[in-house]
């Protein structure tokens, strides 16, 4: 508007209906590109431009997370813990955090797939065809009463109990990653030595249930109900690991040395002396 031009009515003002820059200006401001939003934690809109991985998919960056987890759930338990405090304690954003998990829950259920893993990998490996049976259950139920023993499968084990009345879903799947993992594994060897004629067993799930809970006699549950807090040491693991094999083999055993035909029963007479 030129000095001592009158508005007449109606007529907008600059601030109403348009610019006060000229027609180029305008046109430069409509080309202006927008402005973009600087990248989070998870890293930028194009990765490969800057050397991360796309969002959510950073290994590090979950480990962070889950070792952040593992500290909270262990000190507050899994009802009393928050989102919040995970993030704090692995030193993420909390938006970071919900790109990796959804909700505690799955957070918790990755965080136990990840520490058996780590703890137990060989228990849910097959058992190899190995004729010294005693040998063989020896081995196996030592690593898994080692495992059962140890602080954090017992910690996960009271924090799994408290909520899976209310979540039944984080019960079940910790059941059909760990004993439903390991105990097939143990029935199908169990199997192929009755197979084999080392062992009379007719129902190996059965049997190989029978074994783990053997095992872990007087060693876990005090300790889950805290009224030991120390683990077993490995001569106290060896004591009773050694007799629940015994009493094992005293049912299922077939008296069959490796190497053999001969069993316990059926051996061969020694010869008599000679006059």
């Amino acid at each position: 508007m030129q000095p001592g031009t009158t508005m007449q009515p109606g007529e907008a003002t600059p601030r109403e209906g348009g610019t006060t820059g000229s027609p180029a200006e305008e046109a430069g401001a409509e080309e202006r590109p927008a402005v973009r939003r600087p990248p989070d934690e998870a890293g930028s809109a194009d990765p490969s431009r800057r050397g991360r991985a796309p969002a959510g998919t950073d290994p590090a960056k979950r480990r962070q997370i889950l070792e952040g987890a593992d500290r909270v759930f262990s000190t507050l338990g899994f009802d009393a813990a928050s989102m919040n405090d995970i993030a704090r304690e692995a030193r993420v954003s909390k938006g970071t955090l919900y790109v990796y998990f959804q909700n505690k829950e799955e957070l918790f259920t990755d965080l136990i797939r990840v520490k058996r893993h780590q703890h137990c990998g060989e228990l849910f490996e097959p058992i190899p065809d190995d004729d010294d049976v005693r040998a063989t259950l020896l081995r196996s139920g030592t690593a898994f009463t080692r495992m059962i023993t140890s602080d954090w499968s017992l910690r996960a084990l009271r924090v799994v109990m408290a909520v899976t009345e209310r979540m039944p879903e984080v019960g079940r799947g910790f059941y059909i990653d760990g004993p439903g993992r390991g105990k097939p594994m143990l029935a199908d060897y169990l199997r192929r030595m009755t197979e084999r004629g080392f062992l009379k067993v007719d129902d190996p799930m059965l049997a190989a249930a029978q074994l783990g809970e053997l095992c872990q006699a007087n060693l876990v549950k005090p300790r889950l109900f805290r009224m030991i807090d120390e683990p077993p040491t490995e001569a106290e693991i060896a004591r009773v690991v050694g007799r629940a094999v015994d009493m094992f083999l005293a049912f299922y055993g077939t008296g069959k040395i490796a190497g053999t035909a001969e069993t316990a029963g059926d051996a061969a007479p020694a010869p008599a002396d000679s006059e």
